[in-house]
């Protein structure tokens, strides 16, 4: 087998809709985006060559910022995985001839990494029962609103919105029209519901509200995956696929198995012979059957299906 281990697709990799954040902006063949390093907002840019992948790094126009290459390249290795041994992931999937056919389909496939613990949660309350190009669009719109623009010499770009701005945000427009001194309803556009987040709203405030009272990122990350699972699943808009999604691509763990309708047909159709079998027992299989890869199988099986036809077969 080739040398797999540092390789990435880094389009796929972008494009997957993993809850971490939305896509980076995409110019020509680079991604860009503001990430937050030391208290500094620095713009990554990422650059595929020769299917492995490149780093550059710009400071807002006018500033004295200056942090030192190899941190950058330390957080940008942590956001798209590269340490993530693939080489010894597709080996362990060709143990499995229902999971040998997914090298080939998502080669280069990494997980996509929160860079920003907020926004990821954000992204997961708001892509529940939503496309992702939908959600990733909202995402967007909400730093546009509420983040802090940075310029830097290739653009503006926005950071994530505090807890406090989402906190104090107008949720829909009738409550923006009763605050503000508009004439017209049809002229609120500064709320959550027009960023087109729908019913989940209401949510991602009061999951905000927790977040900033009773709820710490960093003692979050030292917990057990059990006691992780059971603490994100008190916000409000989070079932139990929703905070498998924030514990995997927020928080890193790895023994996450995010389970929906599709990793439910997908499951059922390799493994039980098409059975009806429930999601929390999918997600029970799954996390038992793959241990420490679960949340790498459901990321390439959810890929796989789609690029397959797999997908297209089960909907029928």
């Amino acid at each position: 087998m080739s040398d797999y281990n540092k390789i990435i697709d880094l389009e796929l990799t972008q494009l997957s809709g993993q809850t971490s954040q939305p896509p980076w902006k995409q110019e020509n063949d680079e991604y860009k985006e503001v990430v937050i390093v030391e208290g500094v907002p620095v713009l990554f840019k990422a650059h595929e060559l020769n299917k492995s992948i490149e780093f550059s790094y710009e400071f807002p126009s006018n500033s004295d910022f200056h942090i030192k290459k190899s941190i950058l390249d330390k957080k940008a290795s942590e956001i798209f995985d590269l340490d993530f041994n693939l080489s010894k992931f597709y080996k362990y999937l060709n143990q499995d001839e229902k999971l040998t056919e997914m090298t080939s389909f998502c080669e280069g496939l990494r997980l996509f990494l929160a860079k920003d613990k907020f926004e990821s949660i954000l992204s997961s309350i708001c892509s529940a029962n939503n496309s992702i190009v939908r959600w990733t669009k909202s995402i967007d719109l909400i730093k546009q609103k509420w983040g802090k623009s940075f310029e830097f010499p290739s653009g503006t770009f926005y950071g994530v919105p505090s807890l406090d701005a989402i906190i104090n945000s107008f949720e829909d427009d009738q409550e923006e029209f009763n605050n503000c001194d508009f004439s017209d309803i049809s002229l609120c556009e500064n709320n959550l519901k027009a960023c087109g987040v729908g019913y989940r709203a209401p949510y991602m405030k009061k999951a905000s509200e927790i977040l900033s009272l009773e709820m710490d990122f960093g003692e979050i990350s030292k917990m057990s995956y059990d006691e992780a699972f059971d603490t994100i699943l008190k916000l409000p808009g989070v079932g139990p696929k929703v905070a498998d999604c924030i514990l995997l691509y927020g928080f890193n763990f790895r023994e996450a198995f995010p389970s929906d309708v599709w990793i439910k047909r997908i499951i059922s159709h390799l493994y039980f012979e098409g059975g009806d079998i429930k999601v929390p027992k999918i997600r029970e299989f799954g996390m038992e059957e793959f241990g420490d890869y679960a949340g790498y199988v459901q990321l390439y099986l959810f890929h796989y299906a789609r690029r397959s036809g797999l997908m297209s077969e089960l909907k029928k």
